[in-house]
């Protein structure tokens, strides 16, 4: 059965590789239950994790990217390739989980987590020059575009609190087959897949319309 391993939040600290000089990418697995909310409209700092911050709210945050999720089993393949130990949290990612098809997920799909939490799938993560100047890898935004195993933006749909040890089951799945890294892809390295992903209909309206200015 899937499982939360970790839930992380970070809070603000220097980088010389962010636009505002300062950064919340750094999170760390936090003890106990931690409720999980929908968060204010983007350009607040509340991201949908309790104790959780966003500096660039520019860029991040909001209901659409209210919770960050990535697969333990794809950040074991990066510790492996890079050679160096990569802790739960370390991507920036809310939620690490095991056993769950983060990369396979689809747009829309929704998931129980604990006895309370429904998340919904709704968008690939974009590397950005802060994420490769914290990990400090050469050409990272291009390995990490080339992998194609971004991880897992989340809406609320019910709030809750979660907590590590969690089970993850999932108990919605589209009939269509626009998964979170066909849809990556479509956004970075193949264009063609562009028409695509107007199949989600749970796709965020910010990227349906680059999605649709881009097919003009």
């Amino acid at each position: 059965m899937p499982y939360l391993i970790s839930v992380n939040a970070g809070r603000p600290a220097p980088s010389d590789h962010a636009d505002l000089g300062v950064t919340g990418i750094d999170k760390r697995p936090v003890d106990g239950p931690v409720l999980i909310s929908a968060p204010g409209p983007r350009g607040t700092e509340a991201t949908g994790v309790e104790g959780d911050l966003v500096c660039d709210t520019r860029h991040h945050g909001g209901p659409d990217q209210a919770v960050y999720a990535y697969a333990r089993e794809d950040l074991d393949r990066w510790a492996a390739e890079l050679g160096r130990e990569l802790p739960g949290g370390v991507f920036g990612e809310n939620l690490t989980t095991s056993g769950l098809e983060v990369t396979g997920a689809r747009i829309g799909e929704r998931w129980l987590i604990g006895a309370e939490v429904v998340l919904e799938v709704c968008a690939p993560r974009i590397p950005c020059r802060t994420f490769a100047g914290w990990l400090g890898e050469w050409g990272w935004i291009k390995r990490f575009t080339e992998r194609a195993e971004p991880g897992a933006y989340l809406r609320v749909v019910r709030p809750g609190r979660v907590r590590a040890g969690d089970e993850i089951a999932p108990v919605y799945i589209p009939e269509h087959d626009v998964t979170i890294g066909l849809t990556f892809r479509a956004l970075t390295s193949a264009p063609e897949l562009l028409p695509r992903l107007l199949a989600a209909e749970a796709l965020p309206a910010r990227t349906r319309e680059r999605v649709l200015s881009r097919l003009q």
